[in-house]
């Protein structure tokens, strides 16, 4: 199990975050590990997990600290209760109603009467806002994105197609929550005091997708009147992909007249003399935006670009302003990463970087971001004091579930 790391001196060391670990939560965790804090993870026990289907990895447990114990349990409740008591942060990704069911609401610590942790930051992620039609539904990222109306706008002409799980759990999700945590530790500072922050992935993508939804309103041009027309959706030939004679695709995205001209220039330049459409036809820079060519125009780049593969035309293309690059397969953009960084490429790097005190987060392979249930439980209940008697409680009551422990009486 590799070592936590040390964080002395990173933006966030000092930051002691809780979290519940589900569905994008991980990602808002992670975040924050990486940039300083010590985020502790609070999992099921091995035996209270045994009969659920087996989940997928979570690769986000990087920098992180696993305890594995039962909440349910009388003295489980009493460990999660007193590690939310002393944190700064709690990240909160369960349905509405789940936490205050265990008595974990946020109305426990931040009640200004009879509240335990006054300083604490309360951070809740769901799905569907927590008013409204869809409070109580079940749903994933690609629900939350229909709900946003972002969907709709996706390139294509025949039905959306959704581009993996990535702009809802993770983007309008994960990052937006991380977003709301460091916002509240910074008017923390101000008036000493926590609060809820509250995100849903709903809104959360809405808001990342504020310039479409509001040129879209004022029927601007990057986005047509109807899906697949505008210049941003899929309906510009010099804002698309296209397929290559090898099966590999090119991007091209040229789309401001300098660098539309030097795509043409190069282009042509590489396409076989007199290369033309069947009435003749080739394109010139002054049909840019010349609408009622661009079904021309684009019959013309899909042709010539099938004519060769795709490394042929990154050649044609390499260090021009065309706007044109390769659409790269996993492992080509890791190895392209791994060519800027000195830890290698398989593993994203955190992001944005900062000059004088960037995140150290080890980064040797994905398999090593996987945090092992419980693997830090001894040692969490060492920090929160408890004895070798508070342990065989938990021990008796399950709440550790097939997790030894080491009762020194």
């Amino acid at each position: 199990m590799p070592a936590s790391p040390n964080k002395t001196g990173l933006p966030l060391s000092g930051i002691k975050v809780v979290e519940a670990s589900l569905a994008p939560g991980p990602m808002a965790g992670m975040i924050l590990a990486d940039f300083g804090a010590d985020v502790i993870r609070i999992d099921r026990p091995a035996s209270s997990a045994a009969s659920s289907p087996a989940p997928t990895p979570d690769v986000l447990g990087r920098g992180k600290r696993s305890i594995a114990v039962d909440p349910k349990t009388r003295s489980g409740y009493g460990v999660v209760r007193r590690l939310v008591e002393q944190a700064d942060v709690l990240i909160d990704p369960f349905r509405p109603g789940v936490l205050e069911r265990l008595g974990l609401g946020p109305e426990v610590f931040l009640d200004e009467r009879k509240g335990t942790n006054a300083r604490l930051i309360y951070a809740r992620l769901v799905g569907f806002p927590r008013t409204g039609p869809h409070k109580d539904m079940a749903g994933h990222d690609l629900n939350y994105l229909a709900l946003s109306g972002v969907l709709s706008m996706l390139p294509g002409t025949g039905k959306p197609e959704f581009p993996l799980n990535i702009l809802a759990d993770f983007a309008g999700g994960g990052v937006m929550c991380a977003l709301g945590i460091l916002l509240a530790i910074v008017e923390r500072s101000k008036s000493g005091r926590g609060q809820i922050v509250n995100t849903d992935m709903v809104s959360g993508v809405r808001y990342l997708a504020s310039f479409p939804l509001l040129l879209a309103q004022l029927r601007s041009p990057l986005f047509g009147a109807s899906r697949g027309s505008g210049l941003l959706d899929g309906g510009a030939p010099f804002y698309n992909v296209y397929i290559c004679a090898d099966g590999g695709w090119m991007s091209v995205g040229c789309l401001e007249p300098q660098f539309f001209g030097a795509f043409l220039k190069h282009f042509l330049e590489a396409l076989p003399e007199g290369f033309a459409l069947e009435d003749g036809w080739r394109p010139s820079e002054d049909d840019q935006h010349d609408t009622d060519s661009w079904p021309r125009m684009k019959a013309f780049m899909e042709r010539g670009f099938a004519l060769h593969p795709r490394d042929y035309w990154v050649k044609a293309f390499d260090a021009s302003d065309a706007c044109a690059v390769p659409v790269l397969s996993a492992d080509e953009a890791a190895a392209l990463a791994a060519g800027a960084s000195s830890h290698g490429g398989a593993v994203p790097r955190p992001h944005p970087k900062l000059e004088r005190t960037p995140a150290d987060a080890p980064l040797p392979g994905p398999a090593d971001a996987i945090l092992p249930r419980g693997a830090h439980t001894e040692e969490i209940l060492t920090e929160l004091g408890l004895d070798g008697r508070a342990r065989e409680a938990l021990r008796r009551e399950g709440a550790l579930g097939n997790q030894p422990t080491v009762a020194k009486l």
